[in-house]
């Protein structure tokens, strides 16, 4: 039999802990559909907090800010997300002077490594330093840094971060799924016409996959 050819568009950020949960899930379905399926996968970039700026904000407060998470609720959901996190193979060190960052410099750097090939492994690449090894994601120098660990060049990515070359082009994409309706995050689109948001258990992956 086979392989169905399959696209997936996902947007997401990568301070998202629920966009990586739902990555690795995915990754469980892909991986119990075997050779049912081809699947290609595309990231696309969204911005949680369009209007953070650089140097971010303490992670409580701004998780209390925003949706009026108290702290009793924001040490039960680190400790759920750390345990489901373990579970998928994916390490959230979550710690008391955590900080939220805006993410457009990642953005434009995942869009140059679209241009080379390399978006996958460097947004995977950045949602571990964020979540796992407590790195400010709107640095240039760790970004830069990073984008080397992948495979890309360090000038480059330099380049690309201080010039600003990509930023139109990631706001336009942006502004692109926005537009199609979408408002949280993660949201995968399946073969252009089935999407859905949030981060499904593989079962209902795998089933939703085999409808389509």
């Amino acid at each position: 039999m086979s392989k169905q050819p399959l696209r997936i568009d996902i947007v997401s950020d990568v301070v998202c802990p629920w966009c990586i949960i739902g990555y690795k899930r995915l990754e469980q379905a892909l991986a119990s559909l075997g050779e049912e399926v081809e699947a290609e996968i595309h990231w696309h970039p969204f911005e949680l907090n369009r209007q953070m700026p650089e140097g971010g904000e303490n992670l409580r407060t701004h998780l209390a800010e925003k949706y009026g998470t108290t702290l009793e609720g924001s040490i039960k959901a680190r400790a759920n997300l750390t345990q489901m996190g373990a579970e998928l193979g994916f390490r959230f060190d979550y710690f008391d002077e955590m900080r939220m960052y805006n993410t457009f410099k990642a953005h434009q750097l995942l869009h140059f490594a679209r241009l080379q090939g390399k978006e996958s492994e460097l947004k995977l690449r950045l949602f571990s330093a964020f979540f796992g090894e407590r790195k400010a994601v709107d640095e240039t120098e760790v970004l830069v840094a990073e984008g080397v660990s992948v495979g890309l060049d360090e000038a480059q990515c330099r380049e690309v971060l201080t010039s600003g070359r990509y930023a139109d082009a990631v706001r336009e994409e942006q502004d692109r799924w926005i537009q199609a309706g979408v408002r949280a995050v993660p949201t995968f689109v399946f073969n252009g016409e089935q999407g859905v948001s949030g981060a499904y258990d593989s079962e209902a992956l795998v089933e939703l996959i085999r409808s389509l």
